[in-house]
């Protein structure tokens, strides 16, 4: 079995810890911590016998993902405090709107950057009240400030001079350059309120924000912790209403393979039909792709995913024009 297999597995079944050796030990838990998934580990194995020196490490992990999510959802709260005066919808995207929301993806998760999502109409409001409320650039280079408001979802990145925390404004969920363009309306419309106003997106809409991120708009980085969001996420969803919802946003082959990849890792127990899952092997060895000490391996394959993440953002003439410009500005 592979070193990221024993992730997989130990988050499908933790039963299966109880025949790991040291060297298993080793390097189930460098995997865990590499592909950001330690903190889902500690909860999923908690109350299991393990070696001393691993129940130390898991605790750790428990403690500094409770940690992330206390400052996760302050970090919510001063986002929230910025632009009440604003009256527009906020939806609060990814780890963060899983730990609002007490989902049980939030459990142990590790959780980055505020990702939120307003109205792409209202954006300049938006920016000028975090702007106002502290938050600044982190991104100076006119090119890359230009390449963000003309061809990207979101505004780009901010970061608050005293909390040192980033915030990812988007007015939608994949850039205006791919080759799908979901119905973001729907999706602010649809969202669901949470009792201090900020919002979160629809049961079905979460899966389909997971897998576009995954698979429409992505190399694959940080896919097995997004699959187990897909996991825990089916089970507040119904497979008929997701089919459709996917196929309003032009995201159907997108969640078919989260839900095929989810349920061949995991065993999330709804796999979609569709595409018969031959092309599934190339994703699975990309996903798959750490050694015994968390490094990664398949340099060709992630290159490969790597080329086809900018591939689906761009079109063609315009990603030559992009990778040149950013060439050129790392030789000076």
């Amino acid at each position: 079995m592979t070193a990221a297999r024993l992730l997989t597995e130990a988050l499908r079944d933790p039963a299966t810890v109880v025949r790991l050796d040291g060297a298993g030990w080793t390097a189930l838990l460098a995997v865990a911590r590499a592909e950001q998934l330690i903190g889902t580990l500690a909860h999923r194995l908690a109350g299991l016998a393990m070696p001393a020196a691993a129940a130390r490490i898991l605790d750790d992990a428990r403690a500094s993902a409770e940690q992330g999510r206390i400052a996760a959802l302050w970090e919510a709260e001063m986002a929230r405090r910025a632009l009440a005066p604003l009256d527009m919808p906020v939806i609060l995207l990814k780890g963060t709107a899983y730990a609002a929301a007490g989902l049980a993806a939030s459990a142990g998760r590790a959780i980055g950057d505020l990702d939120i999502l307003v109205p792409r109409m209202r954006l300049d409001e938006a920016e000028a009240a975090l702007l106002a409320a502290g938050w600044e650039w982190v991104k100076p280079d006119p090119y890359d400030d230009l390449y963000y408001r003309r061809w990207m979802h979101e505004l780009p990145p901010l970061i608050h001079r005293e909390r040192d925390r980033m915030i990812d404004v988007h007015h939608t969920i994949l850039p205006l350059t791919a080759r799908i363009t979901p119905d973001v309306d729907a999706l602010i419309a649809d969202s669901e309120v949470l009792e201090n106003g900020l919002r979160i997106l629809a049961p079905d809409d979460r899966i389909c924000h997971a897998a576009a991120h995954l698979f429409a708009d992505g190399d694959l980085a940080g896919g097995l912790r997004n699959l187990w969001d897909v996991h825990c996420l089916v089970g507040e969803c119904d497979a008929a209403a997701l089919a459709a919802r996917a196929a309003r946003h032009g995201l159907e082959c997108a969640v078919e393979r989260a839900l095929r990849l989810a349920d061949r890792l995991y065993g999330t127990g709804l796999s979609a039909e569709g595409e018969s899952g031959s092309g599934d092997r190339w994703y699975l060895r990309r996903l798959l792709a750490r050694d015994g000490w968390g490094r990664p391996i398949h340099k060709l394959t992630r290159l490969g995913f790597y080329v086809r993440g900018h591939w689906l953002r761009m079109p063609p003439i315009l990603l030559a024009r992009h990778l040149f410009r950013k060439w050129r500005s790392g030789l000076s």
